[in-house]
């Protein structure tokens, strides 16, 4: 079975799709790991959330599928403490990004 990264970039309604495309993988075990950084403005997006989403994104971090968002993107649009109490680890992207390539994994993009 294949490893998955979501790198969820957007904040539009191709957000809300990376976001129960991922879910749902984790939840129908369709691989063997699934992980997901989210980048730039899904970012911003990720402050925002409420209901079915919101609980889908609690469930994923609570299962350690959400590997992290990135710090230079939320230090400049200052929205880094409010991702830190939402318990999203801050770390650069592009490093993120490279690890799970180097460790096999394919990159879905939204």
């Amino acid at each position: 079975m294949a490893k998955v990264l979501f790198l969820i970039m957007s904040g539009d309604e191709k957000f809300d799709l990376a976001m129960r495309m991922a879910y749902n993988s984790i939840k129908n075990k369709r691989f063997e790991d699934v992980k997901v950084i989210y980048f730039g403005p899904s970012q911003k997006r990720l402050t925002q959330l409420d209901g079915d989403l919101k609980n889908m994104f609690q469930e994923m971090l609570q299962n350690k599928a959400v590997d992290s968002a990135c710090i230079g993107v939320a230090q400049a649009m200052n929205i880094k403490p409010h991702l830190e109490n939402m318990g999203v680890q801050l770390l650069p992207a592009g490093e993120r990004v490279s690890y799970y390539v180097n460790q096999g994994y394919e990159v879905i993009t939204f």
